[in-house]
C-alpha cells in the first residue's frame, strides 16, 4: 500500500491519522491491528479514512447505540440534507480499532482535510457527507491559505460542524448521560484541574450503568464567565484525550439541561425556558438559540450552539473550532 499517503491532523489537540482513500483498496487501513500499530507510532487518538461520496437516496440511516439495554438516550438525524448527494465519506476508528462512531474533532478535521485536497463542494464552502452517525453538513468560516496558490494566512482552518439531533438526556450517578453521535457521561466539578481523570474516568467509563458498551466521561468545570472547561477519558483511547468534540457537544447540552433539573432526574423545561434555574448560564438569545463556549484540554476555545425543543430535545447542533495539520 505505498501509493497511500498518511497524513496527521488535530482538532484542538485531537489527534488523527487522515488518509485519502478515494479509489484506493483500503481494506488494509481497517484491520484493527493495523490502526492500533499506525495509532501508536503517530501518536494519535483515531484513524480517519476520506471516501467518494454517495447518494443518500433510499439509503435507511443507522441511528441510536448498537446493543442498547433498557433506556437509552438516543441520537438521531436532523433535519433532511439541503442535497442528496454527500461530497465524500468519513470512516473513523479509534485506536483500539473499534469503529462505527462519530468523532466531531475528526469531523472538522476531516472537512479541512476535503478542502486541502481540492474537492469541490456544491456549495461554496459548505461540504455535506456520511459519517457513521448518518450525513453531516460543515461550513468552513476560515482558511490557513487564500486564492488559487493557496497563499499561506495563518495555521488553521475554522469549520462549523452540524451534528445529528439529541433526543434524551437523564440525570444519574450525579451528572448526565446522553448520545451526540457516541455515548457520553458529563459531570460537573468544582475544579476540573483537580480530578484523577485515570482513575475517577476509567471507574465512570466502566461503570455496570452503561455496560456493556460503556461511555465516554466528561469533567466539567463552569467557569466565572460562563466557560466551560472540559476533560474527557475517552473509550477506545481508554485515557484522556486534549479534546472530544462529541464530548464537547455533550458538556454544553448538560450544562443547559442542568439549569432546569427534577427531581426524577428527568430535565424539563418549557420556551422561553422559564422556571428555576440552578445557575446563571447558559443564556438564549432572542430566538431562544443557545450558544456555549468550552474550553479544550490545552486551551483551544470551541463553541457549541442549539436548539432547545422540549423535555430533552435537542435540534440544529453545531460544534465549531479549530483544525489544522500537525
Amino acid at each position: 500500500m505505498t501509493d497511500v499517503k498518511l497524513y496527521k491532523m488535530s482538532g484542538a489537540g485531537n489527534d488523527f491519522v487522515v488518509l485519502d482513500g478515494r479509489g484506493k483498496d483500503m481494506d488494509e487501513f481497517r484491520r484493527a491491528e493495523r490502526i492500533r500499530e499506525l495509532c501508536k507510532e503517530f501518536r494519535t487518538d483515531g484513524l480517519m479514512i476520506l471516501l467518494e461520496g454517495m447518494s443518500l437516496s433510499g439509503r435507511k440511516a443507522e441511528t441510536g447505540f448498537e446493543g442498547s439495554q433498557g433506556w437509552e438516550p438516543q441520537g438521531t438525524l436532523g433535519a433532511e440534507p439541503l442535497t442528496d448527494h454527500t461530497e465524500f465519506r468519513m470512516e473513523f476508528y479509534n485506536p483500539d480499532g473499534s469503529g462505527g462512531m462519530m468523532c466531531g474533532n475528526g469531523g472538522r478535521c476531516i472537512v479541512a482535510f476535503a478542502d486541502w485536497l481540492g474537492i469541490t463542494p456544491l456549495e461554496p464552502g459548505h461540504y455535506h457527507f456520511l459519517a457513521p452517525d448518518g450525513p453531516h453538513s460543515a461550513e468552513i468560516l476560515s482558511r490557513p491559505y487564500s486564492g488559487c496558490g493557496k497563499t499561506a494566512t495563518g495555521k488553521q482552518w475554522i469549520v462549523r460542524l452540524g451534528m445529528i439531533d439529541v433526543n434524551g438526556i437523564r440525570k444519574m450517578l450525579g451528572g448526565y448521560f446522553l448520545n451526540t453521535g457516541t455515548r457520553h457521561f458529563v459531570k460537573f466539578v468544582e475544579d476540573v484541574d483537580a480530578i484523577d481523570i485515570e482513575t475517577d474516568g476509567k471507574a465512570l467509563r466502566w461503570n455496570e450503568a452503561f455496560a456493556p458498551e460503556g461511555t465516554n466521561v466528561n469533567f466539567v468545570q463552569r467557569l466565572p464567565d460562563g466557560t466551560l472547561k472540559i476533560r474527557t477519558f475517552e473509550k477506545g483511547v481508554e485515557g484522556e484525550t486534549l479534546a472530544c468534540g462529541t464530548g464537547i457537544t455533550a458538556a454544553a447540552i448538560a450544562s443547559f439541561a442542568a439549569s432546569y433539573p427534577d427531581s426524577d432526574g428527568e430535565c424539563r423545561y418549557r420556551a422561553p425556558f422559564s422556571g428555576a434555574r440552578t445557575c446563571p448560564f447558559p443564556v438564549a438569545d432572542e430566538t431562544g438559540r443557545i450558544s456555549i463556549r468550552l474550553q479544550a484540554r490545552r486551551g483551544d476555545i470551541l463553541q457549541v450552539d442549539f436548539q432547545p425543543e422540549g423535555t430533552g430535545i435537542f435540534r440544529d447542533i453545531h460544534l465549531t473550532g479549530p483544525a489544522e495539520f500537525c
